[in-house]
């Protein structure tokens, strides 16, 4: 057996030669800095062209090519096509930009390639500072426990599914939700994202068992109607369990009155969930802290560092005040995961425990990078900056009369449109062009059916000259436009 052992030929992916893979390295970090550095000067999006495109319909590679051929074709073919949301004129949907620590920062976790789905080791210990420092920053207790996920979408999951298991108990996860007898009803607003809809499907409870609470001319969720939509739920012998608020909605930035929510959730004794991935890490500036008082009360949290919190993508966050409430909703006992006291399978309960992941990357070492090495005076700069570009575009909104301004402004989002003619069709045209302009990226939405060019402002690189650059280029596509469609 020995000497068949020594017979097999190596086969490692290393390197042959180590000093060429380090000349080439950093050829590649060279060159992704002068992409952050100099990315005014890049268009910030551009249509990928067919041949392009075309080159990534290609069989599976049986033979390899050199990482320099490699590097060569992400930097022809990839970086020129992406998305764009790094570049400070990216206004479309509500990212954040990245920064040049959070990037070396992936590098080092991904050298280091840590599973953090558990066991004794320094990593984890950097999440669980990532979770001593969000408690304080929101006010949580000592009993509260935190998670990395993806992003908002998923850790909105993992909120109705950890209340679905409070309100039903434990032995529902043998029985099933349809095994309680009890329909479960939960609440959000109109202006709440997609992904509570989804969420309620996920779990198995369905759309049907969410109800749609109306908004105010604010754009808040209407409590006083929540209050009649529960009080209607219980009369009908259903069981209102949820109620999912917002921290700045998607659609227009509008904060829902979380200290009312949770006035009425206490009552009623309903989950609070506070859905902030918009705009929870407002927090971190003091001057905009105040919007969400409320938010402390929550039973769990969502939010994402990879938006305000400008950590690369992905590095989502979910937060239970009672982390007991996560681990009767996930931990479950496996052989091959056994726990110990010593050695590198102690340090239970570990991050599986708490949510459907076993193999976790280290997105903690990026977020504890940027705070490390930004501050949170720093990020709540950034925050307050955001916002006053946002009050500033709305401003000049205002005094064109060629513009409206479509909803209120609380945060760093701003809704407007050029007026004219058919003027869904107009606005619509006037986001696509000024994509392909590769100027300004905005994206296009609806409020109460009217299409509005939505500004969200995340990103820390966006500046005055930026919002000079949108507004022009919106007032000469709609005034050229215009022209045409009356010709």
């Amino acid at each position: 057996m020995h000497a068949t052992l020594a017979a097999l030929e190596p086969c490692s992916l290393d390197p042959q030669d180590w000093a060429e893979l380090r000349q080439q390295g950093h050829r590649m970090l060279d060159d992704m800095l002068d992409y952050i550095a100099h990315i005014r000067q890049r268009p910030v999006w551009q249509p990928i062209p067919d041949a392009v495109r075309g080159a990534f319909s290609e069989p599976l590679p049986q033979h390899a090519i050199s990482l320099s051929d490699a590097h060569h074709r992400f930097m022809t073919q990839v970086l020129p096509y992406a998305g764009g949301n790094a570049h400070p004129a990216f206004m479309g949907w509500v990212q954040g930009g990245g920064t040049p620590v959070g990037m070396l920062a992936e590098m080092l976790a991904a050298g280091l390639n840590a599973n953090l789905g558990g066991r004794d080791q320094m990593p984890l210990e950097v999440e669980r500072q990532i979770g001593l420092w969000m408690c304080e920053l929101f006010g949580f207790p000592a009993s509260a426990n935190g998670l990395f996920v993806t992003g908002s979408s998923t850790a909105n999951l993992l909120g109705v599914l950890v209340a679905r298991t409070h309100a039903l108990g434990v032995a529902s996860r043998t029985s099933g939700v349809a095994g309680q007898g009890t329909q479960l009803v939960a609440y959000a607003a109109s202006s709440a994202h997609s992904c509570i809809t989804k969420a309620m499907e996920i779990s198995g409870l369905g759309t049907q068992a969410l109800r749609t609470v109306p908004v105010n001319a604010l754009g808040q969720m209407d409590v006083a109607a929540l209050a009649a939509l529960i009080a209607a739920d219980r009369a009908a012998g259903l069981q209102p369990f949820f109620v999912a608020a917002s921290a700045g909605t998607v659609n227009t930035g509008a904060i829902d009155p979380l200290a009312q929510v949770a006035d009425l959730a206490e009552r009623e004794q309903l989950w609070f969930h506070v859905d902030g991935a918009l705009g929870a890490l407002a927090v971190l500036s003091p001057a905009q802290a105040p919007k969400f008082k409320g938010i402390e009360r929550a039973d769990s949290l969502a939010l994402d560092f990879h938006k305000w919190g400008q950590v690369p993508y992905d590095a989502g966050y979910f937060l239970v005040r009672n982390g007991a409430d996560q681990l009767d909703t996930f931990a479950t006992p496996a052989a091959y995961l056994a726990r110990h006291t010593r050695g590198l399978a102690a340090g239970s309960p570990w991050p599986c425990d708490f949510g459907p992941d076993l193999s976790r990357g280290f997105r903690a070492l990026k977020t504890w990078f940027t705070f490390m090495c930004h501050g949170t005076e720093q990020l709540g700069a950034v925050v307050d900056h955001c916002c006053a570009l946002a009050q500033s575009l709305s401003t000049q909104v205002l005094a064109t009369p060629e513009l409206e301004l479509m909803a209120p402004v609380a945060l760093n989002v701003v809704c407007f449109r050029y007026r004219g003619a058919h003027p869904n069709d107009l606005n619509n045209e006037i986001v696509v062009r000024l994509h392909e302009s590769g100027l300004a990226v905005p994206s296009a939405s609806t409020i109460d059916g009217q299409v509005v060019i939505r500004a969200a402002i995340v990103n820390h690189r966006t500046q005055a000259q930026d919002i000079a650059v949108l507004l022009a280029t919106t007032l000469a596509l709609g005034r050229q436009l215009s022209v045409s469609a009356s010709q």
